[in-house]
Order: C-alpha cells, then sequence, then structure tokens
C-alpha cells in the first residue's frame, strides 16, 4: 500500500512557486506507476522507496530534477541536453518532463529491478565527468590553509567539483568571497560541500 509522508508536502510546499506544480506532477506520476511506493526525505530531499530506494526528486532556485537510484540502468542515456543532476536534466516547467507514458514505462522498469533484486552497484557505470577549474581565489584560499588543501587533494573528484560549482556559480564577488571562506572552513573539518543533507535521513 502506497505512503505518503507529510514531510514531502512541506517540502514541495515552501518550493518556489514554479516548481511546486512539477513536483506535484512527478509525485503523482511515481505513484500512479508504482501504487506500493513509499515516501520519505532523506539527504533533504523527497525519496520514494520500493523494495529499496527508487527515485528522487528535488527543486532548486530555478529549476527542478528528477532521478531514478539505478540512473544508468534504468535509462540508457536519456539525453535532456541541459547539464543537471538527474534523469532528465534541468526541469523548468512541465514541458520539460517525458510523456507520461514514457515516464511510466521508465517507472515501472525502476521498481521492476528492485523487486528483482539488481544491486545498485551495477548503476555505476557513468561516464566520468571533466575535471573543472579551480577558481583563482578558491585556489589561493586553499594554499594558504595546509589543512584545508591537504583535505581538499584528499576528497574525491565529485566532492571537489561540488565545492568548484557552488563557488563558480557565485554571481557577485561578495558572493564568491563568503562561500570560499564557509568552504575552506568545511574542507578543513573534512566535511563535505552538503554535508548538512547528509545528516538527515
Amino acid at each position: 500500500m502506497a505512503t505518503k509522508d507529510a514531510r514531502v508536502d512541506a517540502y514541495i510546499a515552501k518550493s518556489a512557486a514554479f516548481a511546486r506544480p512539477i513536483l506535484e506532477s512527478l509525485r503523482a506520476q511515481v505513484h500512479a506507476a508504482c501504487p506500493d511506493v513509499v515516501e520519505t526525505i532523506k539527504w533533504g530531499m523527497p525519496f520514494f522507496e520500493h523494495h529499496g530506494l527508487l527515485c528522487h526528486m528535488a527543486a532548486f532556485k530555478a529549476h527542478c530534477a528528477f532521478g531514478f537510484w539505478k540512473h544508468r540502468l534504468e535509462v540508457d542515456a536519456v539525453a535532456s541536453g541541459k547539464d543537471a543532476m538527474g534523469t532528465f536534466g534541468r526541469i523548468e516547467s512541465l514541458d520539460d518532463l517525458p510523456s507520461k507514458a514514457k515516464f511510466a514505462s521508465l517507472l515501472r522498469k525502476a521498481a521492476a529491478m528492485n523487486e528483482a533484486g539488481v544491486p545498485a552497484a551495477q548503476a555505476i557505470l557513468r561516464k566520468p565527468k571533466s575535471a573543472l577549474p579551480i577558481p583563482k581565489e578558491f585556489s589561493q584560499a586553499l594554499e594558504a590553509d595546509e589543512a584545508a588543501q591537504a583535505q581538499f587533494k584528499a576528497f574525491t573528484p565529485g566532492k571537489q567539483r561540488e565545492y568548484i560549482e557552488w563557488i563558480a556559480e557565485a554571481r557577485t564577488a561578495g558572493t564568491r568571497d563568503k562561500r570560499i571562506a564557509q568552504a575552506i572552513e568545511w574542507i578543513a573539518k573534512g566535511r563535505s560541500r552538503n554535508w548538512k543533507y547528509q545528516q538527515r535521513d
């Protein structure tokens, strides 16, 4: 029997106005395709479970994202042409979603894989992303803090990329400098960019 989580209602309610209809549509389509799905919150975003983690959705400032937990197994290179986390790239409006029939087909395939016990390890076949250049100011700040520099080098490429993207996306010098200062503090303590959300389960 399907289970809804009030925390998902709260997540949608506090999301930006453009994101709410997208999240509601995704939620409804997941439940329609997998009637026994169970909702929860993990890492600060809504997740759907069915014999294990099935898929998740998230809202950001200017777009939403949706992803299957075993993305590379369930979706053979679903291309959106837009760079963002998740299976369908940046979802900025309902028009960016696949057809309901296509979505339902993918969701049922994902559910079937979980029911069959297909290990998630097989899904880790993603093509590695090219390395991002470290912003000059961030590089200088790392060099000035030995602990942060050593820890940053010890991070996985993915964790390094999270910090680099966060700083590079700053729209003003003031915001960039604040993010760099915060990054150095967190990195020196061995914390990843999203450590606050990863503590939630």
